[in-house]
């Protein structure tokens, strides 16, 4: 039966997506993490320094809402100064845009930078969180910032939130889910480059 089928199709889907986005936040204890943003920092030769932004919305890529920034302050390999700069721009840009907003009335088009993420989910572990939260702090933002750890194979192997690392069972829906955040990341960032 065609219509059983489809439902079970739209089933899996939901726990791909939906599904996985609520594991995770029982996971870090918070709620309605709608919006997910990633950075990830790449460089060419390791002159020319891009970092890219991907968002997740419900569990699933926004293409739309991705962004590239050429790095502009840092030459050679320098991964937090990149990641510190392209968060600097991605929200001091928001900011800016939410104000215009404001002046003008809400009549404007929402910018790409105008939404903020309902968390940031850093590609490492402490060093890129305390990044991120930095950035955060000197624009009086408040958005949770949670990491993506990898062990020695550059597998992820759990979460690294509020100082403490979580560990994610590799079965579920939310490592899933972790992991094509991180693919999506890596593979915008490569695409670019080409």
């Amino acid at each position: 039966n065609v219509l059983a089928q489809d439902s079970e199709k739209l089933k899996r889907e939901e726990r791909r997506t939906i599904g996985a986005v609520h594991e995770l936040e029982q996971a870090l204890g918070i709620g309605n993490l709608n919006r997910m943003e990633t950075f990830d920092i790449s460089n060419t030769n390791g002159y020319e320094n891009v970092a890219s932004m991907v968002v997740f919305e419900k569990g699933k890529a926004k293409r739309s809402d991705y962004r590239k920034f050429k790095i502009k302050t840092v030459a050679g390999p320098d991964d937090y100064h990149c990641m510190e700069e392209a968060l600097e721009r991605r929200f001091s840009h928001g900011i800016r845009e939410q104000k215009e907003r404001e002046e003008k009335g809400q009549d404007m088009e929402l910018g790409s930078f105008t939404r903020f993420p309902d968390i940031l989910m850093m590609d490492g572990g402490k060093g890129q969180v305390n990044v991120a939260l930095e950035v955060l702090e000197e624009l009086h933002l408040n958005i949770p910032v949670c990491g993506m750890v990898k062990d020695d194979h550059h597998r992820t192997r759990g979460l690294y939130y509020q100082n403490e690392e979580i560990p994610i069972d590799r079965t579920s829906e939310a490592f899933h889910l972790i992991t094509r955040i991180q693919d999506e990341a890596q593979r915008f960032a490569i695409e670019y480059h080409r």
